[in-house]
């Protein structure tokens, strides 16, 4: 859907009801789930997750997946519109106590409606900082309107482009975290083909992740924290948040093998969580190797 379909669709449902948006984009789903050549990568992908099953499981992973994900519009949809988004939070305290005070980095995945809970952050807590990284695929069409409400809500948005970003927005995002903000990095996806990456082991395979939220944590003195915001009803969300990960100074020898471990404890509580809530992974590209 692009913006000028989505806006067409939120005035229809303004008229008819939030039923007609739950059909609309459910049906839009079942398309893509019918015609897309992602669907292919989803189904191995499940497939790694569950070898013990058989094919039709996989195929219906995959389409509840597709179908799942249109909540995240529809949630959207509501909170925009008058029915607030409610949600309980776990271990937020860990990251109020350094926050103001060193910074921290916000280590998001597509796992579940990241979106969502960037925009409620920013809103619950008025004097919070909010710096958010992201990739120029999710700023268009429907991505688009929700940068734009992100914005209005408070929070700051560096494009990550596609042909290579400035070396300024890195120094931003330190002197962010430096200044007592919160930056907000995506952990789980590779936007350049030459970006540097890290290798860590998953689901008995293999997946490349960013390098930079590590460096960044590692130049700042500031601790990542891993976030992730799951669906439990309708516009109804509990957010999670890890124990802080440091990457403390040490020698230049050295760097590489503690960002590393870094790396991999962000990739086992991913793991987790997603052995959790295998339907709320977003992740449509390949991601294991």
């Amino acid at each position: 859907m692009k913006g000028i379909w989505y806006t067409l669709l939120e005035a229809m449902t303004r008229m008819l009801g939030s039923w007609f948006f739950a059909v609309v984009s459910k049906s839009i789903a079942a398309g893509y789930f019918l015609f897309s050549k992602n669907v292919r990568e989803s189904r191995r992908f499940y497939g790694l997750l569950y070898p013990e099953k058989n094919r039709f499981y996989h195929s219906l992973c995959t389409f509840l997946q597709y179908q799942n994900f249109t909540t995240i519009h529809y949630d959207r949809f509501l909170d925009n519109h008058g029915k607030k988004t409610v949600f309980q939070s776990e271990g937020w305290e860990k990251m109020e106590a350094v926050v103001d005070k060193k910074g921290a980095i916000l280590l998001m995945s597509h796992l579940g409606n990241w979106e969502i809970a960037a925009a409620i952050l920013q809103q619950q807590e008025d004097k919070l900082k909010l710096l958010l990284y992201m990739g120029t695929k999710e700023k268009e069409g429907v991505e688009g309107v929700q940068k734009e409400r992100l914005q209005d809500s408070g929070v700051k948005i560096i494009g990550v482009e596609r042909d290579g970003g400035s070396p300024f927005d890195a120094v931003e995002g330190i002197r962010f975290l430096q200044d007592g903000g919160l930056v907000s990095m995506t952990g789980d996806i590779l936007w350049r083909g030459d970006q540097r990456n890290l290798q860590v082991d998953f689901l008995g395979g293999k997946a490349n992740i960013p390098e930079a939220p590590y460096v960044f944590a590692l130049v700042s003195g500031a601790p990542i924290f891993c976030f992730f915001s799951y669906r439990t009803g309708k516009n109804s969300y509990r957010f999670s948040f890890s124990d802080p990960i440091y990457i403390n100074t040490v020698q230049r020898k050295d760097r590489k093998q503690v960002i590393q471990a870094a790396a991999q404890q962000y990739a086992d509580l991913l793991e987790t969580q997603l052995r959790a809530h295998p339907l709320e992974w977003y992740h449509f590209d390949r991601f294991i190797l």
